[in-house]
């Protein structure tokens, strides 16, 4: 089992790399831009005013550019790190049985003495480590960066909100495997969870921008995923952070379970 989940960790780092490398460069950068935007504050709001408030709520600029959690929260929690938790979670999680099954990879770690559960327990193992990784390097561009510049950034609060990104890439990847083992095809497993995700973040923007659909912005995990009070605040959202975990945990338990079972000849 050892040399199996060593095995996932040298298959899952050609994506982890790249994406780290993407997390790491686009967070420097736009570090790098943080002093500007605080110099010019009045302006930059003057412009702001000019669009409703609601269309700009639905892409987290709630309040100044200047604010730390404000500027994370629109830069970070609202553009990069959805598309890098989304495409490493469906590209890992699509991997292990479906990609592998179509290459016809996945006869023979099966045909050893290594279980199913185990087999899969692995691949999961190195999903979780694999968008820890990358949470880690979207704080830390922004944040070592950031403090190059003298930027005001706590890097205590910064690390929890790399926590939450990691929670929040985990249903990603857990819904996107038990999607693999039940349709055994990469290409519709990974067009269905990323449908969602972006229907998700659709049904956020409309219910920012129409108030009266405010309720159904619940329904979304980017709702749950607010990066600005843990910044700004020090406040840790640990009911959305248990919630992000428990869905993962589910999936994640039921693609053990369905894979257990699945007739791969199906």
């Amino acid at each position: 089992m050892i040399a199996t989940f060593r095995l996932e960790l040298r298959r899952n780092r050609g994506i982890v790399m790249w994406c780290s490398v993407v997390a790491l460069a686009y967070g420097g950068v736009i570090a790098g831009f943080y002093p500007t935007i605080r110099e010019n504050t009045a302006l930059i709001e003057e412009y702001m005013a000019v669009f409703p408030k609601g269309f700009m709520a639905a892409f987290g600029m709630e309040g100044s550019l200047a604010d730390p959690g404000v500027f994370f929260n629109a830069y970070v929690g609202s553009m990069i790190w959805p598309i890098l938790a989304a495409i490493a979670g469906i590209v890992l999680a699509t991997r292990p049985v479906a990609a592998d099954l179509d290459r016809g990879f996945l006869e023979l770690p099966i045909s050893t003495r290594l279980s199913r559960v185990r087999y899969l327990a692995c691949a999961i193992g190195g999903q979780l480590i694999a968008m820890a990784i990358l949470a880690a390097a979207t704080v830390t561009g922004v944040f070592v960066v950031g403090r190059v510049f003298d930027a005001p950034f706590d890097g205590g609060r910064f690390a929890l909100a790399g926590l939450l990104a990691f929670s929040f890439g985990c249903p990603i990847a857990a819904v996107t495997t038990l999607l693999s083992v039940a349709t055994l095809s990469r290409g519709m497993a990974g067009g269905i969870a990323g449908g969602v995700v972006i229907a998700m973040y659709l049904l956020e923007v409309v219910a920012k921008i129409r108030t009266d659909l405010g309720e159904l912005a619940r329904l979304s995990m980017f709702d749950h995923f607010q990066l600005r009070p843990i910044i700004d605040e020090g406040t840790f959202p640990l009911a959305d952070f248990a919630l992000f975990l428990a869905v993962a945990a589910v999936a994640w338990g039921a693609a053990l379970l369905a894979f257990r079972r699945r007739d791969l000849a199906a």
